[in-house]
């Protein structure tokens, strides 16, 4: 399903040539890690030029920035077919709680970037997440606002939940220490139903 509105889209998608430099970094960057990349690493497995990855694209940040915009867009739809099937607002935020925490523990960049340099992804989901931050939160608050207009509900702004939402989500994955257990999928599930359903309603 794609993504709609602009703030749910986040940037343009990239071009070929933008897809083959960020195709490059994330090589890079899951062989040899953030601390240890350059963009010149980058433009020589891309085969292109320093100045082409800065024009493109632009500097090391912005070049994780995009890495991590693009695999939001994947697993995104990744999420949309893994809840498209549920039959209720609450059964889908619940399954797609459980397939975000799983995707993005298990996936070969984010995943293993967070385990092997939590400081330096840390900017990347926080402070500087930007764009990345702003796509996931439109993204939520488009499906809120599609489930309130189906299911009939409030039709107030979903964006400070989707918010929330997101803000809870990000500090479980940077801070897995906590009184929640959530070492398996049926232990994220029972969290999401206790703690976020009741978040539809708000």
């Amino acid at each position: 399903m794609a993504v709609r509105g602009r703030e749910e889209a986040g940037p343009g998608v990239p071009d070929a040539l933008e897809e083959q430099i960020l195709d490059a970094a994330r090589e890079q960057f899951m062989t040899f890690g953030l601390r240890r990349s350059t963009v010149d690493d980058v433009a020589k497995r891309a085969g292109v030029s320093r100045v082409t990855v800065y024009r493109r694209i632009g500097s090391k940040d912005s070049l994780v920035s995009a890495c991590l915009l693009r695999e939001y867009r994947r697993f995104v739809e990744e999420v949309d077919e893994a809840v498209a099937a549920l039959p209720t607002p609450e059964d889908r935020l619940v399954e797609g709680f459980a397939a975000v925490l799983r995707h993005i523990r298990e996936h070969p960049l984010i995943g293993g970037l967070l385990r092997l340099e939590p400081e330096t992804m840390l900017p990347f989901l926080t402070v500087g997440s930007g764009p990345a931050f702003l796509a996931i939160r439109g993204y939520l608050a488009g499906r809120l606002r599609e489930v309130r207009r189906l299911e009939g509900g409030p039709e107030t702004d979903p964006t400070p939940v989707a918010e929330l939402m997101v803000r809870i989500t990000v500090s479980f994955l940077l801070n897995p220490v906590s009184c929640f257990e959530l070492d398996d999928d049926a232990q994220v599930r029972d969290f999401a139903r206790r703690c976020l359903v009741p978040l539809l309603a708000a």
